[in-house]
């Protein structure tokens, strides 16, 4: 693993946001979404002026606000020491078109949009005819954020639930199709949150801070 995957362990005894983890994670275990529009024109120009594909600088709008934000860093480590990364990597959906399944695969992550890019773009292309399993690409770090796209619909909403324990703190962020709107093009963006980790305004800031990464790519 790259040198940013430095794992910080939280000092519970001083740690301000830890009445609010013992609460939401052991009393009341709940994960919530919420779901927002995110102007892309920026992006989308900026795509279009340098011949690019849009996931992969989707991808990199998203990942950067997350590297920004260390609530969407949190996890346990390999000893269950609650904790956050300096720096958390990418899993993201391949779409199979022939047999209509997915399989994950995960990239490095670097705040540089051009070394993003590409090292995304060639992670989808090693691995873009690996199906009939999950995962596409292994030995996935523990530092990880799952983003997958619905670009097939613009969605208003979404909601996510699982029906097993599990102690997963990394948000799950899903983004649909894009949509001119007037003279702006909006997509949806939701992102699933465990409350013990962040709360509403931590994931508005999140939200906030993609739209000023797509407002101001490459600058």
């Amino acid at each position: 693993m790259r040198m940013n995957s430095v794992f910080h362990v939280i000092d519970k005894d001083t740690w301000e946001r830890n009445p609010y983890f013992e609460y939401y994670y052991k009393q009341i275990k709940c994960r919530y979404t919420i779901t927002a529009n995110v102007d892309i024109t920026a992006l989308r120009e900026y795509q279009q002026d340098r011949g690019m594909k849009f996931f992969p600088l989707m991808l990199y709008v998203i990942m950067a606000a997350v590297n920004q934000n260390k609530e969407f860093r949190f996890s346990f480590d390999g000893q269950g020491n609650l904790g956050y990364w300096e720096e958390v990597v990418p899993c993201y959906t391949l779409f199979h078109d022939r047999s209509k399944t997915f399989t994950d695969i995960w990239s490095d992550y670097d705040a540089d949009v051009y070394t993003f890019y590409h090292t995304v773009t060639a992670d989808m292309q090693r691995y873009k005819d690996v199906s009939g399993v999950i995962k596409a690409r292994p030995d996935q770090p523990p530092n990880f954020c799952p983003v997958s796209a619905l670009p097939w619909l613009n969605f208003t909403s979404f909601a996510q639930d699982t029906y097993t324990e599990n102690n997963f703190l990394f948000p799950l962020i899903k983004f649909g199709k894009y949509v001119p709107e007037s003279i702006k093009t909006i997509i949806p963006v939701a992102i699933s949150v465990s409350h013990a980790v962040a709360d509403g305004y931590h994931t508005c800031k999140l939200i906030n801070d993609m739209q000023a990464i797509a407002d101001t790519i490459g600058t």
